[in-house]
This record gives C-alpha cells, sequence and structure tokens, in this order.
C-alpha cells in the first residue's frame, strides 16, 4: 500500500487504461475518470480481502439480464457484512437500521452490497469514531480546530426534525437529512452540531430534488446567500449542498442546536465534487461579514480527514482506510505496468472476465449511478 505519509500527492486520478478495467471486470463506460479508477480499487480490495465478487441484473422486457461487476459484493458476501472494515462496523451499522429515525432512508443493497458507494464509506470511516468518542474529539479538534471541544455524540443518516415529521413547516419539507451529524461542544463551551455531507465517486450530474416553492422562501430566510435567487443554487451540481446548508441554519433559527457549521467531505481528486464545492462556496457571503449565529461552511478533503484519524492515534484504522479509499498510487502503478507492457502483480491475479453475449457487452456500458 502506498503510503499518504511518505508520498508525493498525485496532482490528479489516474486515467486507467480499459484494457486494465476490462480485466478486472470494472468497466462501464459511462464512468468519469475518478469513478473509473475508484471501481478499480475497490474491486482490489475485495480481491485483497478474499470476498466473493457479484453482478449487476438489469430488468427488461426480455427478461432480466446479468452483468458482471466486480466492484460489487456477492449476494452472500454482502449479507454477512463484509462491505465494512470490521466486524464491529458491521454490527454498529445493523443498530443504526434497526434504531433508524422516523423516516430516514437507506439503500440496503447499496450499503451491504456496494462497495464503490459513499454510504459504506461513511461508516466505515465515522463509525469506529461514534463507537470511540475520545478519538473522535481528537479527530474533529484537528478538523476543525476553531470550532470543536469536544465530541459527544455522532449520528447517522439524520434530519434536524429526527423526533417529528420530516415535513415540519420550519424545515424544507422534502425530507432532506445530512450523513452523519456530530453534537459537540465549541469553543466557547457552548453546545453546537457539525452537520456533514459526505460524497466518494459522485459526478454531481443529479438526480436533483424537484424544485419547492419552500426553497425559494429559505434561500431568503437563512440569510447565507449573496443573492438568494441565484440560478446556481438550484443547479443540478449545487442544489444539494444548498438544501443541506439551508437545514442546517433552520435548525439553529429553530433553537434545535445554539450554533452549527455545514461540513462537504469527498476525496481531493474527485474534480467534479470539488468543482460544485467551489461554485458553491462562491454564492455564499463570506464568512467575515455573518453574523455570529449563521452556519459556516467548510470543505474538508477525505484525504485530511483520515490523516485526522492517524494524527489522534489511530494508525491502523488511518492506514486501512486510506488502502480502502484513496491509495490512487496503486492505481497509478497499475496502469504504468500496463503502458510499458509489464504483467504487474495485480494484472496476474486479476480473474479473466466472464463470457458474455452480444446483448450483455452492450448492457454492461449502461450500468448508471445507482450502483455507484
Amino acid at each position: 500500500m502506498s503510503s499518504f505519509l511518505t508520498t508525493a500527492p498525485l496532482p490528479r486520478v489516474p486515467l486507467v487504461p480499459q484494457s486494465i478495467l476490462k480485466d478486472h471486470g470494472v468497466s462501464c463506460i459511462i464512468d468519469s475518470r475518478f469513478r473509473a479508477a475508484a471501481r478499480l480499487l475497490q474491486h482490489l480490495w475485495l480481491r485483497d480481502n478474499g470476498i466473493p465478487m457479484g453482478h449487476h441484473v438489469r430488468r427488461d422486457g426480455e427478461g432480466d439480464v446479468v452483468i458482471p461487476l466486480e466492484s460489487l459484493l456477492s449476494a452472500e458476501a454482502a449479507r454477512a457484512g463484509r462491505n465494512f472494515i470490521s466486524p464491529a462496523v458491521h454490527t454498529f451499522v445493523r443498530r443504526e437500521l434497526i434504531m433508524r429515525e422516523e423516516g430516514a432512508c437507506f439503500d440496503e443493497e447499496r450499503l451491504f452490497g456496494n462497495a464503490l458507494s459513499s454510504m459504506p464509506m461513511c461508516f466505515n470511516v465515522f463509525a469506529p469514531l461514534a463507537m470511540d468518542l475520545e478519538l473522535a474529539t481528537a479527530t474533529f479538534r484537528s478538523l476543525l480546530p476553531n470550532f470543536v471541544k469536544q465530541v459527544h455524540s455522532i449520528r447517522f443518516e439524520t434530519a434536524p426534525s429526527r423526533e417529528r415529521d420530516r415535513a415540519d413547516p420550519r424545515f424544507l419539507q422534502d425530507g432532506s437529512a445530512f450523513d452523519l451529524a456530530a453534537e459537540v461542544t465549541d469553543l466557547d463551551g457552548d453546545r453546537a452540531t457539525v452537520f456533514i455531507e459526505v460524497k466518494y465517486s459522485e459526478t454531481m450530474e443529479g438526480p436533483a430534488a424537484r424544485l419547492r416553492e419552500r426553497y425559494l422562501i429559505a434561500a431568503r430566510e437563512v440569510e447565507l446567500y449573496n443573492d438568494p435567487d441565484s440560478f446556481v443554487l438550484r443547479s443540478v451540481a449545487c442544489e444539494q449542498f444548498f438544501r443541506e446548508h439551508a437545514l442546517s441554519q433552520l435548525a439553529v433559527n429553530a433553537g434545535l442546536t445554539p450554533r452549527a457549521m455545514f461540513v462537504v467531505i469527498a476525496p481531493r481528486l474527485n474534480r467534479r465534487v470539488q468543482a460544485a464545492i467551489r461554485i458553491y462556496a462562491n454564492e455564499l457571503i463570506p464568512e467575515e461579514e455573518l453574523d455570529y449565529d449563521r452556519v459556516r461552511f467548510q470543505a474538508i478533503t477525505l484525504e485530511t480527514v483520515i490523516d485526522a484519524v492517524r494524527q489522534a492515534g489511530a494508525v491502523d484504522l488511518a492506514k486501512t482506510l486510506w488502502g480502502r479509499y484513496c491509495d490512487f498510487e496503486r492505481i497509478f502503478h497499475l496502469a504504468m505496468a500496463e503502458t510499458v507492457g509489464d504483467q504487474s502483480p495485480d494484472r496476474n491475479n486479476a480473474a479473466a472476465p466472464p463470457p458474455s453475449s452480444p446483448k450483455r457487452s452492450r448492457r454492461r456500458n449502461e450500468v448508471e449511478a445507482s450502483h455507484a
């Protein structure tokens, strides 16, 4: 595994040759450059850990079409919780599903069976912190040194109106929720909340939430934007950031938390997400002009989060997370070996792609973001 402590960071994600993607059973023509590399990295992680891989079933009028896609887990491996980095995290996830908030939505097929999805990644990164609040406190202090003094709890798939109807008129009335929220004490000793959205391989191409009149009203109500009527806030790339940031501020306005911060976490090399973050940030009133109780926005790279976990003392956890989600040096060397005609260990260990009919080959290239 490449060391995130000693290796100079890659300037961009490697462009993986189609031959490598096909050899490893992860060729998907609609993948972005980042998603293709990330899908291959997940396949290698599954293979390294002896986890049986699965397939995607596409249903149409002519019958089911089975599409091998080796970034997915087999049904048996998914049921056994092999998508998670430890049995403890798997147990934590099962408990969260049983004790989920009213109205909380989990796509269990993606959560348990899709290695590329950001949903299991969210649990793999943050469930160990939720189970160890000292580790969580040290990590969040490193990430948000001007805001967090102590972490008291971490909730997953959570909304401000979690004890009430998610259509509460004080909020957005659309069921919007955060991937997680950390209840903290801030540097002034006051209670506060860090609301978090996590991205991994997303391309920021939707689908977007249906535009509601409530969004237009909330954009003015929260007093966060240079132009509350800006079309950018409703764009496919930015509308989720708008909804969740506005929801954070509405939670403060409703008195559910005295202060809050809204944080987006995504890989440094996922340029589509990073571009959307920059575009959204340009719509915000400068931080120095905001009132004390306005919710600040901050973007943090996934790499920074993992390094903060390392600095907090959980070195083995950080290495595990890095190897699974951020070790694109490995992909780079695999691509380099292909370019010079070498036979790398990863290539020698690759399983031969299963035979497929012409119809399967055509369908295979149509696997969509529902399995991202």
